[in-house]
């Protein structure tokens, strides 16, 4: 197989683990490239060339890739590195198809409430014991004014349900508590929350929302979902400044990098974090490409669904790919509309 044009050039994308470097006779070319990588499995994703022996790389885009020896001949010059992947697969960089950047950057100020092996949330008295711990190790609560708890899920958990309002006031009631849901689309709220969203008894739930209720029917138990969940989200959410909203997002980046993403998400964006984005991209901070969905409802009037980022082209590593209606809900939740009833139907 033999290198493929330079014209035919692409981005370079790869998730890479250890390398080793090698040395040998040095061929004088005329454009030499940076990286030859060899010496383990390299899948392309490219039907013509779907298994190499190697790859050259030159200033981030793969400019060859077929036999080591041809690489070598046509690409290798004094500075080029030699790249041993000691039998470790290289492959393209993942297409993020469905996530939520901004709110990943949340997720890297709040505590984990993952299930094993990502993180302790196993029980309801995990999840407790995960917000008690990260009120005690950091000041972030208290200078936000809310402790956040993201990626709890109630059918990971011992108990099979959500957590309620009271179980998180054991861990505060003078705090304002919130626990994601791993879904984004439901949340549990302590005492303390609920008094400050003004939600008791007497409120109605929203329009395409749920306001989940207690034994008596009427007093709120702390879990809402969809609209009034995301309503409550956002007035809880302290006023971020621009330092802290790219902040979170580089912690955020950061995330999906170590784990192979080199094309990123953000569905349903808000037009706060649409703006951070666009401001996040002038200034240089993104190294993977992102494409944001505004929430079209929120977004109706936001002068940037009619600027040049509205694109199928990246500036600055950023784009609009396109809107974000939103219709029903998550599976997860158990919101979402079905053809067929669920399994098990929800209990409200």
């Amino acid at each position: 197989m033999t290198a493929i044009p330079r014209l035919a050039r692409l981005p370079l994308a790869t998730l890479i683990s250890t390398f080793g470097l090698c040395s040998a006779a040095l061929a004088a070319v005329e454009d030499p490239a940076d990286i030859i990588f060899y010496g383990g499995p390299i899948l392309t994703m490219d039907d013509t060339y779907p298994n190499v022996e190697a790859v050259a790389v030159d200033n981030g885009i793969i400019v060859g890739v077929g036999s080591r020896r041809d690489l070598e001949a046509d690409f290798r010059g004094a500075e080029t590195q030699l790249r041993n992947l000691n039998g470790h697969t290289l492959i393209p960089g993942f297409v993020d198809a469905h996530s939520h950047l901004s709110f990943v950057g949340v997720q890297a100020i709040a505590a984990n409430l993952l299930p094993p092996p990502d993180g302790p949330g196993s029980s309801i008295a995990a999840l407790q014991a995960a917000l008690q711990q990260y009120l005690a190790t950091n000041t972030r609560a208290q200078d936000y004014g809310v402790l956040i708890g993201f990626n709890y899920d109630d059918s990971q958990l011992l108990e099979q349900r959500h957590p309620t309002r009271q179980e998180l006031d054991a861990v505060s009631t003078t705090l304002p508590i919130m626990a994601i849901h791993q879904s984004g689309h439901l949340g549990v709220y302590n005492s303390k929350a609920l008094e400050v969203l003004g939600i008791n008894a007497s409120t109605a739930d929203p329009e395409g929302g749920t306001i989940y209720r207690e034994e008596d029917g009427v007093t709120p138990n702390g879990l809402m979902a969809e609209n009034a969940h995301i309503s409550a989200l956002l007035k809880l959410l302290p006023e971020f400044t621009a330092e802290q909203r790219i902040d979170m997002l580089n912690k955020a980046q950061q995330i999906y990098l170590a784990n192979g993403f080199t094309t990123l998400q953000d569905g349903r964006t808000s037009p706060g974090t649409l703006q951070g984005l666009a401001q996040a991209a002038k200034a240089g901070y993104f190294k993977a490409d992102v494409v944001a969905y505004p929430d079209l409802v929120v977004n109706l009037e936001n002068p940037l669904l009619d600027s040049p980022l509205m694109s199928r082209t990246y500036t600055d590593h950023f784009r609009i790919g396109g809107v974000k209606l939103t219709f029903d809900g998550s599976p997860q939740g158990k919101t979402a509309w079905f053809t067929h009833p669920y399994f098990q139907p929800p209990a409200h």
